[in-house]
């Protein structure tokens, strides 16, 4: 099972959302989401999102391994 986490914002569309799924990449972890989450979806497939597996940021290709830690990052400003 991978283990989800969702910051920022996304966490706003995320609280009914499973803490963990069966899947083996970010981009398939979206799309099993589609289904019952679309304003999730919609929000994670924004270009600036990025996905970090086991706190290392990687692309929604990133194979994953059994008991990984998926974490979603919205954009981020500071001043």
């Amino acid at each position: 099972m991978i283990n989800l986490l969702f910051f920022g914002r996304l966490g706003d569309f995320a609280k009914q959302v499973p803490i963990t799924i069966q899947a083996s990449t970010p981009a398939e972890i979206r799309d099993l989401l589609n289904a019952d989450y679309p304003e999730l979806v919609k929000e994670l497939s924004q270009p600036q999102v990025l996905v970090s597996v086991n706190q290392m940021i990687v692309s929604w290709d990133q194979p994953l391994a059994d008991g990984s830690e998926v974490a979603f990052l919205p954009p981020v400003t500071g001043g």
